[in-house]
């Protein structure tokens, strides 16, 4: 969107053709062993302001909450163009699986592990280059306030002036702007900090466990663990409130109904729209503008699809099970099975005098309780494995 050419206050990028490869060059040791190593990249964004050593503003008046917030909204599209930069400077396709993580100040930094070797230069010289231009409509300061929003117009399915009933701006007519205008740039610019980490992965190494192990606890982690959650002090909490009316009010996306307070209607716009209550994650205190994607991977890293995933997970837990003698169908234990083979659900319509009526509490309650029946399950298989597994072991080693 809008001018492709590169700003002038960032360094150049080498280019490379890309090749098809995705796992980097391979090195022979003195022995002739061949090994192909990885690496571990971390990168942070950049600097709001002098923090304090609980990740507190030093001069809350002076920190830059605003572009602390727009950074935490955007940066996974900063890191899809830190990839695609680093493919093309490398000459390979750059496979990667990172996890995005809230620092102690509360900005968000990405752990990446990434295939094949990259040398340190150039990787340093490809982060200082990458950039992300927000080429959306200004967002600085409201148009409305509270009491004075725009008004839905039932026969005109828009948003119109409180005062004078015009129409305001639709989303595409403000982009046309901004493409006929050379005078407007982006509405917001985003780069990584100077903070850069870069370390080797061998394969079978302690190190690389370790490191492996760190990306994917976050597996199952929301990105709110560890945002506020460990009884923050008096100044933490007041650090995570004045971010969080930042990442409130601003907007996440074309169809965000906060465009309507900057006198701009949202993309899609309907009469439930209210500034300051967009249902997205990513303006919940819970995320601090990070609701979106916690894991950020690349499509070929694994070379599965996501149906291949859930079957590969649907069969460790079947196995897991078997071990205590419980046997899976469909994915279910044969206890919640109905052992003719048949469906688990029968299906028909309930009228509203109907005496089998369940309520909704009742139906999500039992689901819980089947969740929590088929989780026990799960626990006790693996329990019972990893005792088989040690008890193998014990009777394995010889005699003293």
């Amino acid at each position: 969107q809008r001018s492709t050419r590169r700003r002038q206050d960032v360094p150049n990028l080498p280019r490379l053709p890309v090749a098809k490869h995705t796992i980097g060059r391979t090195y022979t040791g003195s022995d002739g062993k061949v090994w192909r190593p990885s690496t571990f990249l971390t990168v942070t964004m950049g600097s709001y302001g002098p923090v304090l050593a609980d990740g507190t503003p030093a001069d809350p008046s002076t920190y830059d909450y605003r572009r602390a917030a727009l950074d935490a909204l955007h940066m996974p599209k900063l890191f899809d163009r830190l990839v695609q930069n680093l493919r093309r400077a490398c000459g390979f396709s750059v496979q990667y699986f990172g996890v995005v993580e809230p620092q102690k100040r509360l900005a968000p930094h990405v752990h990446a592990a990434i295939r094949g070797t990259i040398p340190r230069k150039l990787l340093k010289q490809v982060i200082a280059a990458t950039y992300h231009q927000l080429w959306w409509p200004a967002h600085d300061e409201f148009v409305y306030t509270a009491g004075h929003w725009p008004v839905w117009d039932e026969a005109g399915e828009c948003f119109t002036d409180p005062g004078t009933g015009a129409a305001l701006p639709t989303w595409g007519e403000t982009l046309a702007e901004i493409d006929d205008d050379d005078s407007i740039g982006p509405a917001h610019v985003l780069r990584f900090g100077s903070q850069v980490d870069i370390q080797g992965l061998v394969a079978n190494t302690p190190d690389c466990d370790r490191r492996i192990g760190y990306l994917t606890k976050y597996l199952g982690k929301s990105i709110s663990e560890g945002i506020g959650d460990n009884d923050p002090t008096p100044s933490q909490a007041e650090h995570i409130d004045r971010l969080h009316d930042e990442v409130r009010w601003l907007p996440c996306c074309p169809e965000c109904p906060n465009w309507l307070a900057y006198g701009i209607q949202p993309k899609n716009p309907n009469a439930r729209m209210q500034p300051g209550y967009c249902s997205r994650k990513a303006h919940k205190r819970e995320t601090l503008g990070c609701g979106g994607r916690r894991v950020l991977v690349s499509r070929n890293w694994t070379g599965k699809t996501l149906t291949e995933h859930r079957a590969d997970r649907r069969n460790t837990v079947r196995e897991t099970l078997a071990a205590i003698g419980i046997v899976m169908h469909d994915g279910y234990s044969a206890t919640e099975t109905r052992p003719d083979g048949e469906p688990r659900y029968d299906w028909h319509r309930l009228d509203r005098d109907d005496e089998d009526q369940v309520s909704y509490t009742a139906i999500i309650a039992t689901a819980l309780a089947k969740r929590q029946r088929w989780r026990a399950d799960y626990e006790r298989a693996k329990q019972a494995a990893a005792t088989n597994s040690a008890t193998a072991n014990d009777t394995a080693q010889p005699a003293a």
